[in-house]
């Protein structure tokens, strides 16, 4: 895939984008280069990937990995509290910010942990998911569920007091588009909580395209402080308030991830889970793995998050009313 480095416009914003560097997946080994690129006016990032239909369910259905998941396995989300919660960065999530008893939409629910944590807090609950295994859950626990693509056209105008898009924003491939959704079926004062990957943090910054939350091709727009708020002007929402908590794991992949970054159209060891590892690879993930319990990972993260350049964002969008 070739693009005119001198053109490409920003999604959010319009100005012409600068190139970063060419990125490849280093996670599931889909095949090709794709070219990575930052705004200098408002700071948002791109991946230029112009992805067909099809082209989008091969990339998930043959690449992305889907759990065999086992439903007596399920379990509701828990409550989020206390020092251990706060040391590992376990409000990163936008479920761990809704109240009680609230009209509740969340977008790319997974396997709907999150609709039974909401369920039993006297929530009305409502639910997205493209993968289909979402059906087995919402059957058995009664879940309203919409399989398939968010669609804000599906629902009422003015029908959710909250929206949640939870590691989910930076799929969308038309993210205004969406902006434009949501805003039309929150109510008037409603509220929407994304969590979405910092390009402009410090991981991004020191690792550079070696950092975990690229992670392409599957992730294609990044926010900025900026962008999002250009973005949420543009759907008659307003930035109530942005946070960076993150999780003290995601450090710890980090550096695994640089260990084992694989070749391009290779599967990586660690992500894919492969068995087949070398003897120091192993020895290599042990050694990180005792590293990770001496808290030195959780600190530096929750040092990072402090500064407001941790690895992930969290964006509470209000609509205006």
């Amino acid at each position: 895939m070739k693009f005119d480095r001198d053109s490409v416009p920003c999604t959010i914003c319009g100005d012409i984008t600068d190139f970063l560097f060419p990125l490849y997946d280093d996670r599931y080994g889909f095949p090709g280069v794709f070219e990575i690129y930052r705004c200098p006016a408002c700071s948002h990032c791109t991946l230029a990937a112009d992805f067909s239909n099809n082209e989008i369910i091969d990339l998930y259905s043959n690449y992305y990995p889907r759990s065999d998941f086992s439903l007596d396995d399920f379990k509701p989300r828990k409550e989020v509290s206390g020092f251990s919660a706060w040391l590992n960065g376990e409000r990163r999530s936008a479920y761990a910010w809704v109240p009680e008893n609230v009209r509740i939409l969340d977008v790319g629910c997974g396997f709907g942990e999150t609709l039974a944590y909401h369920k039993e807090r006297g929530c009305d609950v409502y639910g997205v998911e493209a993968d289909e295994n979402i059906k087995r859950v919402a059957d058995k626990f009664g879940f309203n569920v919409h399989v398939g693509f968010f669609d804000s056209e599906i629902y009422e105008p003015d029908f959710f007091d909250y929206v949640t898009f939870d590691q989910v924003i930076e799929h969308c491939p038309d993210p205004l588009e969406t902006f434009k959704g949501l805003s039309r079926i929150l109510k008037p004062g409603g509220v929407a909580i994304l969590s979405t990957p910092n390009a402009n943090g410090w991981g991004a910054r020191a690792f550079g395209r070696f950092w975990i939350n690229w992670h392409t091709p599957y992730h294609v727009e990044f926010f900025s402080s900026e962008s999002i708020s250009l973005a949420a002007e543009q759907s008659d929402l307003k930035v109530e308030k942005i946070k960076t908590i993150t999780s003290s794991e995601w450090l710890l992949y980090q550096w695994i991830h640089l260990i084992t970054f694989p070749k391009q159209g290779v599967p990586s060891i660690f992500w894919t889970q492969s068995s087949s590892k070398s003897l120091i690879e192993k020895y290599t993930l042990y050694i990180l793995s005792i590293f990770h319990r001496t808290k030195v990972n959780h600190m530096l993260t929750r040092a990072f998050d402090s500064l407001g350049v941790g690895d992930n964002y969290l964006f509470f969008l209000r609509k205006n009313g």
